[in-house]
């Protein structure tokens, strides 16, 4: 890993530890020695995809030192896993340091949630092992380039929460766009899920003279097509477990029913490339700020990576002090700086009162519309989060290859939005300089939005020659 980020080596920020912020100190360190260690980091996942992170360490550390490198350490195994997915953790390095990462990454370790999350999503036991450098995996990823003309006859469908919709092309043009009301999350038969999908794609198909690719975008996480932890089978897990693999395996049963070329993603990286097709721009990083945060990802060459890049739950802070994400307990976590969670604890923070009864959908329209009326306290919500962002952007690069950030979601509407955008573009000249001449952060356009994700999955597929 270069020392890229040593020139914010003195920035601070009273209600945020700067993420890169340790890694300084680290870097500090080495540069007053002759020698340095190397801890490696690997998360092994699907068709032997791995995603390997070298961390240049001090030699000869001391315990207390060692405690504070492990600390480190386990901070970028956990991103790593959130970001491109994980079920074998492979460390190498002083046992000092490694040895209580792999600890915490067990059944009962500090890592629990981690470890079942990601156990359930690849059916099998997250494993650790610690192993020599030279017996450590390089990184290895498989990526789909994307086809960015829409030739032929397409269809294309974006699965949410509370309705799916499916989109027609025919040689680029949109021939067809409909939005299906549904409520996958209450239907414990996966057979409502396929029945539903099955009858809005062949609606869209009777619109075309003939099918060439399907293209999906989905909420939820995806492992290749199998989707592993999603809210849209909810029901089916917690209600009828035995039916939970059909639910999984749907994209693979619609692939054969149709017999043509068949991709999904996942709904964050659908968006960053609808930005991509849209603004003709590449290495895109998108990041929704919504009820949680959802982060997708289009690198410098246009092609999709199949990392899960669910951030919610990646460390952005390395404060221990952090706010705590409710549901996996671990603090200084994405959604706790981009989402309506980040929203709702600064408000109260800065002195807002809501009733306990109110959701935090609700909070951020009361937060929105305080800010509309030149609320000081709400103009701190959006501020904070805009510093958040600065922060974020050269950490997210360690890790994402991206010169344009793309931010969206109910967070980013309205003055609010602007006020984030804004901060995070200033913070990000005044603290990191260097950064701010290579990172774009933009609000997509109208085009991007009237594109949809439904469009924009169907251009994922590449059509067989002679089609």
């Amino acid at each position: 890993m270069a020392k890229k980020c040593c020139a914010a080596k003195s920035s601070c920020d009273t209600e945020f530890i700067a993420p890169m912020s340790a890694l300084w100190q680290i870097y500090d360190a080495i540069g007053e020695t002759e020698a340095a260690d190397v801890v490696a980091i690997a998360w092994e996942r699907e068709d032997g995809k791995v995603y390997r992170y070298d961390l240049p360490i001090p030699t000869n550390l001391d315990s207390k030192d060692a405690k504070y490198v492990s600390y480190v350490v386990e901070r970028i195994a956990k991103f790593i896993v959130w970001s491109a997915g994980g079920w074998k953790l492979y460390l190498a390095g002083p046992d000092a340091v490694v040895k209580p990462v792999a600890k915490a990454y067990t059944k009962k370790g500090a890592r629990a949630f981690d470890y079942d999350f990601f156990s359930s999503i690849y059916g099998r036991p997250v494993e650790t092992a610690i192993v020599t450098l030279d017996k450590m995996p390089g990184f290895a990823e498989k990526t789909s380039k994307v086809k960015t003309v829409a030739d032929g006859c397409r269809i294309g469908f974006d699965l949410g929460a509370s309705d799916f919709k499916i989109s027609a092309l025919n040689k680029g043009k949109v021939v067809f766009s409909k939005e299906f009301p549904w409520d996958p999350r209450n239907q414990s038969n996966p057979e409502y899920h396929y029945s539903m999908l099955t009858a809005g794609l062949k609606e869209a198909a009777s619109t075309l003279p003939r099918v060439d690719a399907i293209g999906g975008s989905t909420a939820g996480t995806l492992v290749g097509q199998k989707m592993g932890i999603a809210s849209l089978f909810r029901a089916v897990k917690e209600k009828n477990p035995s039916k939970f693999e059909e639910a999984q395996n749907m994209f693979f049963r619609i692939e054969k029913d149709w017999g043509v070329p068949f991709a999904i993603y996942n709904d964050g990286d659908v968006t960053a490339l609808a930005g991509m097709i849209t603004m003709n721009k590449k290495g895109i990083l998108g990041v929704a700020m919504g009820s949680s945060e959802a982060v997708g990802y289009v690198d410098p060459k246009g092609a999709m990576t199949g990392r899960i890049s669910e951030l919610a739950f990646a460390p952005v802070d390395f404060n221990p002090n952090a706010p705590k994400c409710e549901w996996s307990g671990d603090a200084g976590v994405g959604a706790m700086a981009f989402s309506q969670q980040a929203v709702n604890w600064l408000a109260e923070k800065y002195g807002f009162k809501f009733p306990k009864s109110m959701k935090l959908p609700e909070r951020l329209k009361v937060v929105q519309a305080a800010m509309e009326k030149g609320d000081a306290k709400a103009l701190k919500v959006f501020v904070q989060i805009g510093r958040f962002l600065a922060h974020a952007v050269p950490w997210y690069n360690e890790f994402y290859d991206y010169e344009n950030m793309m931010i969206l979601g109910r967070v980013t509407s309205g003055l609010g939005g602007e006020v984030i955008l804004e901060t995070a573009k200033t913070m990000l000249k005044d603290v990191y300089p260097e950064w701010a001449e290579k990172i774009d952060i933009f609000m997509p356009d109208e085009n991007a939005r009237r594109l949809g994700q439904s469009v924009a999955a169907a251009q994922i597929p590449v059509i067989k020659k002679g089609k």
